[in-house]
């Protein structure tokens, strides 16, 4: 892929580099960390000679009190931190192009010369550093503070007046507690992930201290029950109103109902909260575990628990996990994964009753007949919008409870947002089509673009989506959107699980891997920059 494609033309990746991001147009508002005047704060180091590094190169140096990543793209250098801090990705393997590096894990993207983050996830943005050249040695000079955090988080907006709840009024009023609201509360990932360390403290996004700090006022086990879109006024079931100049809706979604006998028997989980995850862990411990599901956070699950509980048995309706969304081949090889690591499938069945022994749960029955003994099950098969207060509220929704938004986040009813898996919202690579893309990533995205809409400064969503799921010490990673694909390049080694997967509709729509970074960054920045990778390019 480098330079020229089969056919002679220029290759779409020939101005990507192994080692860089996509052009957002950062904030005018962006702002360094505090100039501190006092020499012993700093640290200064030559890292290199001026010919080490070419245009579009990257390098990871030691300034003694810590590192930072180099860059050098068109003849200039810049210094910034080297960590990317959503998950502290080294930011030397991610990819660097034209301004910006993008993250090899989770494509989160920053720009060389402020450091801000421009395409997420994450909440912060990274320092930078000074850079200058001297008898051609290049020198970095860096404050030690900011070395170490390796982010920053950037100036927030403030009202301009501080008006709490007592007076049944907010300026900017938010119902929803997620990513997407990038407020408190827990991370659906890490629960899945981490079943037996699940607090909700530890997966606070924002302390409350943050919170204080920046005039937002929290307010939680509260629900809402209806919303006034002609009087700007929301009630709460104890009775509360407030009105709202701007109301953003990011409700997150449910548990899609299902249809089984037995539905009083305990141990059964959706795995809603912290309290779910560590319950499931506690009770999975030399147990029989199953999963209902072959979903990504059903599967998540499955994997988790199989150094705890003494089975693993996942049903599912499709004949092999992940079909839908990365197609039989990478799903078959995946199922071999969690099959080496002795999980048992029993697909093309369904759920059908939940037996228990005083009230316990001692067995699951399969449609087909089969009985499995467990002693938790956790139900993972799909989910529904959290929309159901809506219904009579004037406010725009599909026949599947989703809300509608425009490129804006913006709801046909003035002055009402909405973002995060609760929305279908025009997506421009495929003609504006309405899509629901219920990822981490995503929801930062939307949070995002409302702020901004809401400050009154409008702005079109314009990402590529990035998804990733963590199994048994792998990672699958996956850019793009990838729904109703018709055909599966695959290079690489399925059985040892170093792949990528190129997802096409005559044109490259999505791309997946495993063990291949960053491959998947590299599609991000082609697909983000508006050009178009055609199948004969792939192959």
């Amino acid at each position: 892929m480098d330079g020229l494609s089969p056919n002679g033309k220029a290759s779409p990746f020939a101005d990507c580099r192994p080692n860089g991001a996509l052009g957002h147009g950062s904030d005018d508002d962006s702002t360094q960390l505090p100039l501190y005047h006092k020499p012993r704060d700093y640290v200064e180091a030559s890292v290199c000679h001026v010919k080490d590094l070419e245009n579009g190169q990257m390098r990871e140096v030691d300034l003694g009190s810590g590192r930072a990543l180099l860059i050098k793209e068109h003849g200039e250098f810049s210094a910034m931190a080297h960590k990317c801090p959503h998950y502290g990705a080294p930011l030397v393997k991610g990819v660097l192009s034209k301004g910006h590096v993008r993250c090899p894990w989770h494509g989160a993207c920053f720009n060389i010369a402020t450091g801000d983050i421009e395409d997420f996830p994450g909440l912060d943005s990274l320092p930078t550093f000074q850079v200058r050249v001297e008898k051609d040695k290049v020198i970095i000079r860096a404050n030690k503070q900011a070395l170490q955090s390796q982010k920053r988080s950037k100036p927030m907006a403030r009202c301009s007046a501080v008006i709490n709840s007592s007076t049944g009024f907010s300026h900017v009023l938010i119902i929803g507690s997620g990513q997407c609201v990038v407020l408190s509360v827990f991370l659906k990932t890490p629960l899945t992930l981490q079943t037996d360390k699940s607090t909700a403290e530890q997966l606070r996004l924002r302390s409350m201290e943050f919170l204080q700090d920046h005039d937002i006022e929290l307010f939680t086990e509260k629900e809402v029950v209806a919303i006034d879109v002609k009087t700007r006024s929301v009630t709460f079931e104890d009775g509360l109103r407030m009105e709202y100049r701007k109301l953003f809706i990011a409700t997150g979604s449910k548990p899609k109902p299902m249809t089984y006998k037995g539905k009083d028997v305990r141990n059964v989980f959706h795995l809603q909260t912290p309290e779910d995850a560590n319950s499931v862990a506690r009770l999975a411990n030399n147990k029989n575990a199953v999963i209902v599901g072959t979903s990504f956070v059903g599967m998540e699950v499955a994997a988790a628990l199989t150094d705890k509980a003494h089975s693993v048995s996942v049903i599912g309706i499709e004949t092999v996990p992940f079909k839908k969304a990365l197609g039989e081949k990478v799903g078959k090889a995946i199922m071999k994964l969690f099959e080496v690591n002795r999980v048992k499938f029993y697909m093309l069945n369904e759920l059908s009753e939940m037996i228990g022994h005083h009230g316990q749960l001692k067995e699951v029955v399969l449609k087909s007949g089969k009985v499995l003994r467990a002693d938790v099950c956790v139900i993972g098969a799909g989910s529904v919008p959290a929309t159901g207060f809506l219904k009579q509220s004037g406010i725009h929704m599909d026949s599947k409870g989703f809300i509608t938004v425009n490129k804006m986040m913006q709801t046909n009813a003035d002055g009402v947002f909405a973002g995060g898996d609760v929305v279908i919202f025009p997506f421009p690579p495929r003609n504006n089509k309405k899509v629901n893309i219920p990822h981490w990533q995503m929801a930062h995205v939307h949070g995002r673009v409302a702020a901004l809409s809401m400050m009154g400064r409008a702005t079109e969503i314009k990402t590529v989506p990035y998804f990733w799921s963590a199994m048994f010490g792998k990672t699958i990673r996956y850019a793009g959107y990838g729904d109703g694909f018709d055909d599966v390049i695959i290079q690489g080694d399925l059985d040892e699980l170093r792949f990528v997967a190129f997802y096409t509709r005559y044109e490259v729509v999505a791309v997946a891997s495993m063990n291949y970074d960053p491959i998947v960054s590299r599609v991000a920045e082609v697909l983000g920059s508006g050009k178009t990778i055609k199948k004969r390019d792939v192959e």
